[in-house]
């Protein structure tokens, strides 16, 4: 049992070895969310809310990145004029600002040093909600979210600058069934690798 431990520990080491040998970098950073709900409960406009965090880079070849992060994302929104036709409890014309842990797990591809293209799934973590929406104080929300992400990104250095479209795929309504209530983002960011 001892050589069997042994052996794996030696594996991960020596694996561990040439991932480093390849190229892991941490970094952090943030910016800017313009963020929206579909669906007849909002508002059709975007609000502004902010994003921070931090990123990993697990360089398998020049051209092939994953890049997992984990980053603290705001959602803001506005319920519907008429959201309580939609909703009997509902209140209408109310500022919502949803708070979500995201952990994005990219596959960055590097056509050049200079640019990387972005794509993969985002799962999200509802950590802090306004109860507002509703007279009766029901969570009208999901405590999850899953979405799929696409963006660019600059490589100046150590420096990050990029854009990314985010776009839920599962309905996060919680009350009923009425209407489907889906997220969309534009992330605008910088960030700095620290190692």
């Amino acid at each position: 049992m001892k050589k069997v431990s042994l052996f794996f520990i030696a594996v991960l080491f020596i694996s561990s070895g040439s991932l480093f040998a390849q190229g892991f970098h941490i970094g952090v950073k943030g910016g800017v969310n313009m963020t929206k709900i579909d669906g007849r409960s909002f508002d059709e406009g975007f609000k502004w809310g902010f994003t921070a965090g931090g990123f990993a880079e697990i360089n398998f070849t020049d051209h092939l990145v994953i890049q997992p992060e984990v980053l603290f994302n705001q959602t803001s929104t506005k319920t519907a004029s008429n959201f309580n036709q939609v909703y009997d409890q509902g209140i209408n014309s109310r500022n919502v600002n949803l708070n979500y842990l995201s952990i994005p797990i990219l596959l960055s591809l590097r056509p050049s040093p200079l640019l990387s293209i972005l794509v993969g799934p985002q799962f999200g973590i509802l950590i802090n909600q306004d109860e507002n929406i509703l007279a009766n104080g029901k969570d009208a929300f999901k405590k999850g979210d899953f979405s799929a992400v696409g963006g660019a990104q600059l490589n100046l250095g150590g420096f990050k600058l990029g854009a990314r479209y985010i776009i839920g795929l599962n309905n996060i309504n919680d009350i009923g069934v009425e209407d489907k209530w889906k997220s969309q983002n534009i992330q605008l960011y910088i960030g700095f690798r620290i190692i």
